[in-house]
């Protein structure tokens, strides 16, 4: 009885969050045991889950719908870095920069996403093979845009040539705007409320909308499409709106990281984002179709967790290796990886 209590309890829970949890464990006590300080790691735990979170919330209306893990949040990434690089260039500053930026971010990314949506819904059933076409297609389209839009301002420009530069600071913008509001020191831990805050506004009303008449038909088309097209739902019309609110997200993910981060980083830099997001919700016991808010939050936890404590733990147990991006990308990955073989699986 025991046996099957614990094989409940392991199917349940997961083994790939069980080996992260666990492994989570080892890497604390070899904090402890080489002398780093635990407090530290914590704030900047707590710092990854606010730069973070937001993106990887993004995820769950694109499984809602039916689409799946979302690897085109890149759209929504790129409406949000332009939405901040304009504010900068109305030489805006604070919280004012911070939500005009969203402001514009989303709108680009509503619009982005739709059409986003339309393309998804004549390749029903290779959704995330063509978003991850989708995700990498604009990456290197704004390759070129981030060389030819007529910014001016010279926090953007590179001083000589053309060009916006790879990385633009937010010091003089809206640098730590969110990080900074409300901030408090417990038991030397730094909490940055302001950006914990803004990840839990949009927690609570992405689990709203799911718990609303439109959020349950729209789950309903991603759990039973032809159950849904039986009631009257409009499948296609469904998953373009949870694709349209995972684009838009993103664009306010990518502001909340950007905030956190100091930069906003342009060119090659946004690529894998949407690789680390979804793993963290997979991390977190999502599926490539059944997903909620408390995945969302378990998972960038516990990603970040590793990611924080496991880059000074592999840097000093190997200071001249290349331990600890090793690692991310074998946690992310195989993730991926596990729940993509469970899928088929399930088929």
């Amino acid at each position: 009885m025991n046996k099957e209590k614990i094989n409940a309890f392991i199917e349940s829970v997961g083994i790939p969050r069980l080996i992260i949890f666990g492994f989570s464990i080892v890497l604390a006590v070899a904090a402890v045991i080489l002398g780093l300080d635990l407090k530290d790691l914590l704030t900047n735990i707590l710092n990854r889950v606010g730069m973070n979170g937001i993106l990887v919330l993004a995820m769950v209306p694109a499984i809602h719908c039916g689409i799946g893990l979302n690897f085109g949040v890149s759209l929504g990434i790129i409406g949000g870095i332009i939405g901040g690089l304009i504010a900068m260039e109305l030489n805006l500053t604070g919280f004012s920069a911070y939500f005009l930026a969203c402001a514009i971010g989303v709108a680009l990314s509503l619009g982005s996403g739709t059409l986003y949506g339309l393309l998804l819904n004549r390749v029903k059933g290779s959704e995330m093979t063509v978003s991850t076409y989708v995700g990498f297609s604009i990456i290197s389209l704004m390759n070129i845009g981030w060389l030819l839009l007529p910014f001016k301002n010279g926090a953007i420009r590179w001083p000589i040539g053309t060009g916006l530069r790879n990385t633009v600071g937010l010091d003089e913008s809206f640098g730590q705007v969110l990080n900074n509001f409300l901030k408090f020191d417990i038991l030397g831990v730094t909490i940055p409320t302001g950006s914990l805050l803004f990840l839990a506004f949009w927690c609570v009303v992405m689990w709203l909308f799911l718990n609303s008449k439109v959020g349950v038909a729209m789950s309903a088309v991603g759990n039973n499409p032809k159950f849904a097209a039986a009631t009257g739902i409009s499948q296609n019309k469904m998953r373009i709106l949870g694709t349209s609110i995972s684009t838009a997200l993103a664009a306010l993910g990518i502001l909340s990281y950007s905030q956190s981060y100091g930069f906003i980083q342009l060119y090659n830099a946004p690529l894998m984002m949407s690789f680390s997001a979804v793993a963290a919700i997979l991390i977190g016991g999502a599926s490539i179709k059944r997903a909620s808010v408390s995945n969302v939050l378990i998972g960038v936890f516990l990603f970040q967790a590793i990611i924080s404590m496991g880059l000074p733990v592999a840097n000093l147990i190997l200071p001249e290796g290349n331990l600890s991006e090793i690692l991310r990308l074998i946690i992310s990955n195989g993730i991926i990886l596990y729940a993509l073989t469970k899928a088929k699986e399930a088929r």
